[in-house]
C-alpha cells in the first residue's frame, strides 16, 4: 500500500491565505521526508470558504514536492473546455517533469453549473465526452471531434505532455453500481470518497473488477480509497480532534445541495449522520488502529490511500503531529508494499 497526502486549500472565512502558503510548504516537504507519494489538492468555484485554485497552487508547490506526484483530488471537469483541460495539465506535467495525475470528478453543486452556464443534466455526457478528447490530445496527434458538446477539426496540442500518453486519469466516483462502472470504463484508476464505510466499499469495487473483465481491460494499476485522519496516543482524544474538526467543514459543505439523498451523500445531512460515518469510515484513531483500518481496505484490494489530515480550524502544529505518527509509527507497517509510482 502507498499513500498520497490531500493538503487544506480550503480555508475558513476570513482566513487570508497568501499567510498560509509557508504552512502549505512545510507540509509538502514534511510529506516528501516521510516517504508519502503523491499531493493532492480539491477544487470548488464561488464556495464559502476562501479557496485557492489546484492547478496553479499545486504549480507553485512542486519545488517542495520534490519528486513526488501532485493531483488533483477532484478537478470539475464538466466545467472546463477539454481543450482548455488538456493544455493546462500537459503545462503542469512539464513542470514538474512529467509527475501529475488528473483526477476529475463530476461535480455536485448547483451554483457552480448555473454560474458557467451548463446545465447539470449535462454533467455526465459532457465529463465523459471531454475525458475522450483530453486523451486523445495529449497523444499529440490531430484529433477530429464531433460530440454533442465539443468540436474540434484536426487539431493538435501545441505541448503534447512529458508523461507519454498524458498524465494517469483517476475517475472520482461514488461508491455505486453507476459510478463503479464509469471509473472502470474511462480511469485508470478509482478514488473512492473518503465516507465510504468498508462494506460498501467491498461491494462498490466488485462492481469495478466486474466492469474492467466485461470490457476487457486489465485489472487497474491503482484502486484508491480517500481517508481522512488523525493520530493521537490517546484514541477518543483522536476522535473528538478529527470529528470537531472535520465536522465544522462538513456543515459548510453542508449548505450547499446534494444531487440526490442517496447514501454518498450522508455525511452532510446531520451532525449524527457525520459523526456515525467519521466512526464507520475516518481513521480519527491511534497508530494502532490506523494499521487495523488500513490492513483492512488492502484485503479489500485498496492499493493507495490519499490521507487528509486537517480541515476548517485544525492547527498547522496538530497536522504536523500527525503526519509525525504516520511517518514513525504507521508508515513502517507498509514499508514492504513500497513501490516505484506508475
Amino acid at each position: 500500500m502507498r499513500f498520497g497526502l490531500a493538503i487544506m486549500n480550503d480555508f475558513p472565512p476570513g482566513t487570508v491565505p497568501a499567510g498560509r502558503i509557508g504552512q502549505l510548504r512545510e507540509q509538502v516537504r514534511a510529506a516528501r521526508d516521510a516517504g508519502i507519494e503523491s499531493v493532492w489538492m480539491l477544487q470548488h468555484y464561488l464556495g464559502n470558504m476562501p479557496t485557492l485554485q489546484p492547478l496553479p497552487t499545486l504549480a507553485a508547490l512542486a519545488a517542495d514536492a520534490g519528486q513526488m506526484f501532485l493531483g488533483t483530488n477532484m478537478f470539475i471537469l464538466p466545467l472546463r473546455h477539454p481543450v482548455e483541460v488538456a493544455e493546462e495539465f500537459a503545462t503542469l506535467d512539464h513542470l514538474t517533469d512529467g509527475r501529475v495525475i488528473a483526477g476529475f470528478g463530476l461535480g455536485y453543486r448547483e451554483n457552480e453549473f448555473a454560474s458557467f452556464g451548463v446545465p447539470l443534466t449535462e454533467r455526465v455526457s459532457r465529463y465523459e465526452e471531454s475525458i475522450e478528447i483530453i486523451r486523445r490530445l495529449w497523444t499529440g496527434e490531430p484529433v477530429t471531434a464531433d460530440g454533442t458538446h465539443y468540436r474540434l477539426d484536426g487539431e493538435r496540442i501545441s505541448l503534447p505532455p512529458v508523461q507519454q500518453g498524458g498524465p494517469r486519469v483517476w475517475i472520482g466516483a461514488g461508491a455505486h453500481r453507476t459510478g463503479a462502472r464509469r471509473a472502470a470504463r474511462l480511469g485508470d484508476g478509482w478514488v473512492v470518497p473518503p465516507h465510504v464505510p468498508p462494506d460498501r466499499l467491498a461491494t462498490a469495487l466488485g462492481y469495478f473488477t466486474a466492469e474492467r473483465e466485461r470490457l476487457g481491460r486489465p485489472p487497474a494499476a491503482d484502486l484508491i480509497a480517500r481517508r481522512e485522519l488523525v493520530l493521537d496516543a490517546d484514541r477518543e482524544r483522536a476522535r473528538a480532534t478529527g470529528v470537531a474538526a472535520r465536522g465544522a467543514l462538513t456543515r459548510r459543505y453542508a449548505q450547499f445541495n446534494a444531487p440526490d439523498q442517496t447514501a454518498g451523500y450522508r455525511h452532510l445531512r446531520t451532525e449524527q449522520d457525520a459523526a456515525d460515518v467519521a466512526d464507520q469510515s475516518y481513521l480519527f484513531t491511534d497508530p494502532p488502529g490506523a494499521i487495523a483500518a488500513l490492513r483492512a481496505l488492502e484485503e479489500h484490494g485498496v492499493s493507495y490511500v490519499i490521507l487528509r489530515m486537517q480541515w476548517y480550524d485544525l492547527a498547522q502544529d496538530r497536522m504536523l503531529q500527525t503526519l509525525e505518527l504516520f511517518r514513525d509509527q504507521v508508515a513502517p507497517a507498509f514499508a514492504g508494499d513500497a513501490a516505484v509510482p506508475r
